[in-house]
């Protein structure tokens, strides 16, 4: 596909309308850790600590009592720059588009109908066929297939039992594959199976351009969606209650019922308490997806969606994007 330049939509009266999955860095990058053996605390109580500060894992397991720290995390980038939406030789990514969802008018798109990998944005899709065929106090076994998923993962062991609704925060907050995988299995039986319950849906949602070949969001020929199509499936997701309260969630707790073993959810999305509003949504990463990011933004009464799609600055692109779209509209340029 060419090299399309950017669309700026200008408001007019007469149109009213994957970090990825990663861990942050620890704050001394390279740094060697020097334990005195005088403080050393009891094995659980160390595993909560790091679990809460997130600095090794996005989620942990521990077997002691779940503690949640309230610490709020650490400011955003301070080197953000302004976004212009006229770039006639680069794009920062490869599909975007931006929304003002009062109005349902786009303020900004680039290559918006392209097909592209979504990563683990697929799973928004997940959740809404989970949500429309599970009962979300269900126990679920852990098969050995889901335990074997390929990270970003829980570490989930084969044998274990959680409910389905704890399955389903943990794909959504942590984006684990091994519960997605554990969760499906449960729906539906074969992935196979719960594939074609996505696809169906996809087609009555009108979501001409998309395609699902798995559930979890890995790379595939016949998987792929737009930054348009996934805008139309995110405003629908965040109608459920259920949906909406789990991707705004900095980070959760669940536990297996038949073992007493505890896991931390942190959530991938960065955005969430750096960037005042932020409510959600996914993010996403594969090889071929490169870093992706669908998010939902309240501020001043203003309501901005975003859909990122390849790009390499995820974080201060979206960034730049959100306060662009939010100047727009204060400026009453959007509205």
């Amino acid at each position: 596909m060419g090299s399309a330049a950017p669309r700026f939509v200008r408001p007019s009266h007469s149109n009213p309308h994957l970090m990825d999955s990663r861990h942050l860095r620890p704050p001394c990058q390279g740094a060697r850790l020097r334990v005195d053996r005088r403080w050393l605390l009891p094995l659980p109580g160390i595993a909560v600590l790091v679990a809460l500060l997130g600095v090794f894992e996005p989620a942990l397991a521990w077997t002691g009592t779940p503690a949640m720290s309230s610490a709020s995390p650490a400011g955003f980038s301070d080197a953000i720059k302004p976004f212009s939406p006229i770039r006639r030789h680069r794009s920062p990514a490869h599909g975007i588009l931006l929304k003002d969802l009062t109005t349902g008018r786009t303020l900004y798109e680039f290559q918006a109908d392209r097909r592209l990998s979504p990563a683990s944005l697929t799973k928004i899709m997940t959740a809404l066929v989970i949500l429309d065929y599970g009962n979300l106090e269900d126990t679920v076994t852990v098969s050995r297939a889901a335990a074997a998923a390929p990270k970003i993962r829980l570490r989930l062991r084969a044998g274990q039992v959680f409910r389905l609704g704890d399955l389903l925060k943990a794909m959504l907050i942590t984006s684990a594959n091994d519960a997605c995988l554990a969760a499906v299995e449960h729906v539906a039986g074969p992935q196979e199976q719960f594939v074609l319950l996505m696809n169906t849906k996809a087609s009555a949602l009108g979501l001409v351009d998309t395609h699902f070949s798995n559930a979890c969001g890995f790379d595939g020929p016949a998987h792929y969606t737009t930054a348009e199509d996934l805008a139309t499936l995110s405003e629908i997701a965040l109608q459920h209650p259920i949906f909406k309260a789990f991707v705004r969630e900095e980070r959760d707790v669940i536990y297996a019922v038949n073992g007493g073993r505890f896991y931390l959810l942190r959530n991938t999305n960065r955005l969430l308490g750096r960037l005042p509003g932020v409510e959600g949504v996914k993010t996403g990463f594969t090889s071929k997806a490169g870093r992706c990011l669908i998010a939902k933004v309240s501020q001043n009464g203003n309501e901005l969606l975003l859909v990122l799609l390849h790009t390499s600055r995820r974080w201060n692109t979206a960034a730049s994007l959100i306060n662009y779209g939010l100047q727009a509209l204060e400026n009453g340029s959007g509205g």
